[in-house]
């Protein structure tokens, strides 16, 4: 392999927080050059202007697109470390220009996924934003919400996310109805949990439906204006999953028919989100946020000490969890 005996000139991208510094795991790239920016950058030109002298790319989960456009421009470039799923990169492109990609792809649940999707539940049914907001300028008790125990729980996709939040919604007090694919269904009734009669039945029968699909070619656009439309009009749609899984303007136009009657949403088409007139940040019976629900210092840990260990390996030439292997015997036959 490539000889490492300088140091690495490690670019760290879209650390929106600026928390790589105060992590724990930081630690172990000591002795390494390290840039970290903290803005998202979409310009092909101008990403590839700042990482023209980078060794390694640290990226977290899908932020930052890599394909032949961007690695073609990289010509120091050696390696791209992250955790979890690659359907951002390139790995074709990444091995026609000698590019290794190491990513753990782990077992460990987004645990604080499922707790932030219970966060909108809570926040979304009782109307604390609102209600919060209204008590600094003055306002005391405007509304009246909706208590949990009792209610329908309809989990779209039971999966290691989606069966924690029916676990937690039965702990709640709540009905479960479940749907998805037949091993949704499967893992569901060995748990015990009700299935639905159909996909209809879900979306008419929930009180809180929450999604928990992983997006591919099957799952994109699968929820539409047709499957909004039965929904109550006192029901709650929780997307903590992708937006994609719902039809481009299917959601903005459903609310402001008043079915589902709320929703709370913490992934967009296009990501991330700063233009404040996007239709959906305009809607009153819509609470949004900026895709936090893996934002959490524990997972920052995990994601990005993963990373940092796949640099070590590789500074070591024992490169670890990796998904273009070719790239290795390239360089072995050269």
């Amino acid at each position: 392999m490539t000889d490492f005996t300088r140091k690495l000139r490690i670019a760290v991208l879209d650390d929106y927080q600026d928390i790589v510094r105060t992590l724990d795991c930081f630690s172990k790239l000591q002795g390494h050059e390290v840039t970290i920016w903290n803005d998202a950058m979409a310009d092909v030109d101008m990403l590839a202007e700042r990482l023209a002298t980078a060794d390694v790319l640290v990226l977290l989960r899908e932020r930052t697109k890599v394909d032949e456009a961007l690695v073609s421009r990289l010509p120091n470039l050696k390696l791209i470390s992250q955790n979890g799923h690659v359907p951002h990169i390139d790995l074709a492109a990444c091995t026609r220009h000698g590019v290794l990609v190491s990513s753990a792809l782990t077992s460990r649940p987004s645990y604080p996924t499922v707790e932030f999707t219970w966060g909108l539940i809570l926040a979304s049914m009782r109307n604390i934003p609102l209600e919060s907001a209204a008590l600094r300028k003055g306002s005391w008790q405007s509304t009246v919400g909706l208590g949990l125990r009792g209610r329908t729980l309809g989990i779209y996709g039971f999966g290691r996310l989606g069966s924690m939040v029916a676990r937690i919604g039965a702990a709640f007090g709540m009905e479960l109805l479940i749907w998805g694919r037949q091993g949704s269904l499967d893992r569901a009734r060995a748990e015990g949990f009700p299935v639905a009669e159909s996909k209809q039945a879900l979306f008419e029968q929930a009180d809180v439906l929450s999604l928990h699909l992983r997006l591919n070619a099957e799952t994109t656009g699968l929820i539409g204006p047709k499957e909004l439309a039965l929904m109550k009009p006192t029901a709650l749609l929780v997307n903590t999953s992708r937006a994609e899984l719902i039809k481009s303007g299917a959601l903005v136009a459903a609310l402001r028919n008043g079915r589902p009657g709320k929703a709370a949403v913490d992934v967009f088409e296009q990501e991330p989100l700063t233009d404040p007139t996007h239709p959906l940040l305009h809607l009153p019976n819509a609470l949004c946020t900026p895709h936090l629900g893996y934002v959490e210092r524990d997972n920052f840990e995990f994601a990005y000490g993963n990373a940092f260990d796949q640099i070590v390996a590789f500074a070591n030439r024992s490169a670890i969890n990796i998904h273009n292997p070719d790239v290795l015997k390239q360089e072995h036959a050269q």
